[in-house]
């Protein structure tokens, strides 16, 4: 929004600003935010920042915790939930005593990544389309106690409404996709979520009601630059959750919040540029893919166990890949295939749009670390010229499902579980400390945190449906 200081101390005295809102993103994915008085935004704040404690965020330990906001100029927007006229800032986190930019930083290293990405010669730009499904719900309880467990949730869509009489128009179970009101009863909200990002500089592509039935939706954005990615889907996340609770409803990204109902993912559609040309495009390969595109989808797959570890790092994550969705469960390439971890769009066919898309991601990572990481494994695969057809990643274009069990027996599996993935992150992120970008440190500290804090604490609690399997025992 801003190019300089002074221009944003001009808006904030010509729009009559009172307070600026400083946000940043933990390491494991949430924003968080320090709020100053318009006052208190002087020139020196861009050289000093404001101090916060970044062992409470997971970006450091307790004993070295001091850190220091500084906001990035070119990220301003209204916020337009705060009843007191507000300007937001995404922040870089700085080292509180020598002020050079704290490496582990998630939105630093997504920087890196790009920097890396042009020092490589490869190319100097690359483009991102985040696709965005979320559950739309009217409320949700749960609880985890030493004798109970359980959620419920409640949907105004959702079919399980109609045997309590009302208006009739419900929508059955992955019966949404593309829904009409009166079924779609959440058009309004999605125009509403729609205005306020346009208004804040996150341009929207469309939005649409999604194939779960009880809420689910999408949005989707023009395609962007990657760490402009990063920050438009924080931006985004923050939209939806609030306009929702504004309306007395509430947001979900998790990827699987209903049993036996669709998935919510967030795909990656991506591609490379050099000097204002598609690297990826040829007119005559296989989806209209070049030589360079495929040893970038190659990477992608050949890392695809360990990407899983940073782009799917939850157990609910793995609740959603599962087979008969269309969410993925093998690594494979195809042509349209919505059951291949990547997608190659059939309308996607010109220079300037010729692209691929990676479509087992969901929400529960840390975005900047999503994207950063997938860029560092396309790059590997560029690098060591790595042919997805050699390494027995397709292409497939046929329907898998219906195939035999020895038949799909031949294609690699992606991990069905969150500490697979996590096994494989330990066993293959050479691709990712190129050029300094990840750091060892932070590898094994995601990895030990997702694996203790996460996935046992979910494994060693009983769940409620063992119960019923096994109670009378």
């Amino acid at each position: 929004m801003f190019q300089t200081f002074e221009q944003a101390q001009q808006a904030i005295t010509e729009q009559g600003i009172q307070v600026v809102d400083l946000k940043f993103c933990d390491l494991w994915g949430r924003w968080h935010h320090l709020t100053i008085p318009a006052s208190q935004f002087e020139p020196k704040l861009m050289d000093e920042g404001i101090g916060f404690d970044g062992s409470s965020v997971g970006l450091k330990s307790v004993k070295s915790g001091d850190m220091v906001l500084v906001p990035d100029l070119a990220t301003g927007f209204v916020d337009p939930f705060w009843e007191t006229p507000t300007l937001s800032f995404i922040c870089r986190t700085l080292e509180a005593d020598t002020h050079e930019i704290f490496t582990n930083d998630p939105r630093n290293i997504a920087i890196r990544a790009e920097e890396y990405m042009k020092s490589t010669g490869i190319a100097d730009e690359s483009l991102w389309g985040p696709e965005f499904e979320f559950y739309i719900f009217d409320s949700v309880s749960y609880e985890n106690g030493v004798n109970n467990s359980g959620y419920t949730i409640q949907s105004r869509e959702a079919d399980w409404n109609s045997r309590d009489g009302g208006h009739g128009h419900y929508i059955p179970l992955h019966g949404g996709y593309h829904a009409i009101p009166p079924k779609d009863q959440l058009y309004k909200m999605r125009t509403r979520i729609m205005q306020h990002l346009e208004k804040m500089g996150v341009l929207v592509k469309y939005h649409h009601h999604e194939v779960g039935g009880p809420g689910q939706c999408e949005i989707e954005t023009p395609m962007m630059g990657l760490t402009q990615a990063g920050d438009a889907t924080m931006i985004i996340k923050y939209v939806t959750k609030m306009t929702a609770h504004d309306a007395g409803q509430t947001v979900t990204f998790m990827p699987k919040p209903l049993f036996g109902e669709a998935g919510s993912g967030m795909h990656f559609h991506q591609h490379l540029f050099k000097d204002g040309k598609n690297t990826f495009y040829n007119e005559t390969g296989y989806g209209c893919l070049s030589e360079t595109a495929l040893f970038y989808i190659g990477g992608l797959l050949k890392h695809g166990p360990a990407l899983l570890a940073l782009t799917n790092p939850s157990t609910n994550s793995y609740r959603r890949l599962v087979p008969g969705y269309e969410a993925p469960v093998n690594a494979f390439f195809s042509l349209g295939n919505r059951s291949a971890a990547v997608r190659i769009p059939k309308y996607a066919t010109q220079p300037d749009t010729a692209r691929m898309e990676f479509r087992p991601p969901d929400a529960t990572g840390n975005v900047y670390l999503m994207l950063a990481a997938q860029l560092m494994a396309g790059l590997d695969g560029i690098k060591n010229r790595i042919d997805p057809t050699e390494a027995g990643f397709g292409p497939i274009d046929e329907n898998i499902f219906a195939w035999s069990d020895e038949q799909r027996a031949k294609i690699k599996p992606l991990p069905s579980s969150l500490n697979e993935a996590l096994s494989a992150l330990e066993a293959d992120h050479a691709f990712l400390t190129q050029g300094d970008v990840f750091s060892e440190e932070m590898i094994q500290q995601w990895v030990h945190h997702k694996r203790h804090a996460e996935y046992y604490a979910v494994r060693n609690r009983p769940h409620p449906y063992e119960m019923s399997l096994y109670f009378d025992v």
